[in-house]
């Protein structure tokens, strides 16, 4: 529910991460924005790693960066 409701701010992109792959996809293809974790479903070390992971990645742009366009685009159609 974080992630759903952060999502419905304009130029917010919240992911909610499991583990090390989401968090490196969600910034890595995704430029996800804020980092959304389940504090009863992931244990220290588990949270550790995620946000570590997920500081250290980079978003790759290219194809990725046009779906991101696509999106800013829907965005600002539906903007109130």
């Amino acid at each position: 529910p974080s992630a759903i409701a952060a999502n419905k701010v304009e130029g917010i992109r919240a992911a909610t991460c499991y583990n090390e792959f989401s968090a490196k996809s969600s910034r890595s293809h995704n430029n996800a924005n804020i980092l959304v974790l389940g504090a009863k479903t992931l244990g220290e070390e588990s949270i550790k790693s995620i946000v570590q992971t997920w500081l250290n990645t980079s978003f790759e742009g290219g194809r990725h960066q046009r779906r991101l366009d696509k999106i800013t685009g829907i965005e600002r159609k539906y903007k109130n």
